[in-house]
């Protein structure tokens, strides 16, 4: 597969009309509401932009076609979600958001066809919302997966499942769950972890506290969830069983991706409202934009933009000619989440009182993009393991 900083008049095309659809229909209601997606209307305003979306061809670009998708791969949905990403509500609108978007990816690559018939195509159609359960209260599966405490034991036709998990985005108000349980092992160990399907309306599965957090654009919040003698049949078990950590990482190097699109996106549109803000403010005799301290802060954040882009590319390459492109990722979601904070603080400090205020939107940017350091791996867990890869490289070359 050959490797180019451009894309297909298709694809820029698709992300233009995103782009207008956003501007047109979602950011204003995203305005009204404050960027908090309860208020303006949950799974209500969902199924509203959602059949807009449909209705304009711009539903699901990440799906397979085959199952009611526009098919695109990673480098080519990386314009497409950042157009989405202007709004907080954007990438919920065209059902790119997290986690449908990764489970959609996930369900793509490990399902059964029976399973992609049952749970893939009405999440693809957007009648569905799905959730990925697998962080856990400590001692649990939290940045380390390998301390997963959840179990499940195997009884007739199926596997009987226990625990608690929290911190699980979607889960109030979702059709399905794939849920992460052991199968064999103990905490701590790497292997033995095997993930289920299974329907949200069914005895053993209970939603209970949303936990608050920064973020208020993900429908269904951030809940913990109870999982107490949840039966899964053998034909829930979602690819191999004692393959869950591995199968797990179709998931969550192109996730990571999405989410770097998405905030991108975000950071873009706050770069942008700074920008017209010091084009035309004056102060000390000239335009701020004509000032060096204010010059410093735009260059900053046009490197931190292009830099973004680049390290998002290389990436979303590596996972489409189908490598794991674990370093790839863990280096460009480390950098992009810190970037990406980076250049909304600086859209702030440009725009000095008017930024933190509700007049306009970079305040709720800031308060939405700040937990993405955390969310899919702590940016420090990030660098420890692209440290230990790189100590292996070397250790592997020898010499000195």
């Amino acid at each position: 597969m050959t490797f180019g900083l451009d894309h297909s008049p298709g694809v820029l095309d698709l992300a233009a009309r995103t782009s207008a659809f956003v501007d047109e229909h979602v950011l204003p209601v995203e305005d009204a509401h404050g960027g908090d997606v309860a208020v303006a209307g949950g799974d209500d305003l969902r199924r509203q932009l959602q059949k807009q979306a449909r209705d304009e061809g711009l539903l699901s670009p990440h799906a397979p076609v085959e199952y009611g998708g526009l098919g695109l791969g990673m480098v080519d949905r990386a314009p497409v979600f950042e157009a989405a990403g202007r709004s907080l509500f954007g990438p919920l609108a065209i059902n790119g958001a997290a986690p449908d978007e990764g489970n959609a990816h996930l369900l793509a690559h490990v399902a059964t066809a029976e399973q992609k018939e049952e749970y893939l195509r009405p999440l693809v159609s957007g009648e569905v919302r799905s959730a990925f359960a697998m962080t856990e209260p400590a001692p649990g599966a939290g940045s380390d997966p390998t301390a997963l405490c959840t179990t499940a034991t195997r009884v007739p036709g199926g596997w009987r499942i226990n625990g608690r998990k929290w911190f699980i985005t979607g889960a109030d108000g979702a059709g399905f769950f794939i849920v992460m349980a052991r199968t064999s092992g103990s905490p701590g160990d790497g292997h033995g972890a095997t993930m289920f399907l299974s329907p949200a309306d069914v005895p053993g599965i209970e939603v209970g506290r949303h936990i608050t957090t920064l973020d208020r654009s993900m429908v269904g919040g951030h809940c913990e969830v109870d999982l107490r003698d949840l039966f899964v049949p053998d034909h829930g078990v979602l690819g191999e069983v004692d393959r869950g950590f591995a199968n797990a990482q179709v998931r969550l190097g192109p996730a990571r991706m999405t989410h770097v699109m998405r905030w991108l996106g975000a950071a873009v549109r706050g770069h942008e409202i700074a920008l017209r803000h010091v084009a035309g403010r004056e102060a000390f005799g000239s335009r701020l934009a004509d000032l060096g301290m204010a010059q410093q802060l735009i260059a900053d954040s046009e490197i931190d933009i292009a830099a973004t882009r680049a390290l998002l590319l290389r990436a979303c390459w590596e996972l489409d000619i189908g490598e794991r492109a674990s370093t790839s990722t863990s280096i460009a979601k480390t950098f992009a989440a810190e970037a990406i904070g980076r250049v909304v603080d600086r859209a702030i400090q440009l725009c000095g009182g008017l930024g933190v205020s509700e007049d306009l939107p970079l305040a709720r940017l800031s308060r939405e993009v700040r937990p993405f350091r955390i969310y899919d791996g702590a940016s420090e867990v990030h660098r420890w393991s692209i440290a230990r890869r790189a100590v292996g490289r070397a250790v592997a070359a020898g010499g000195r």
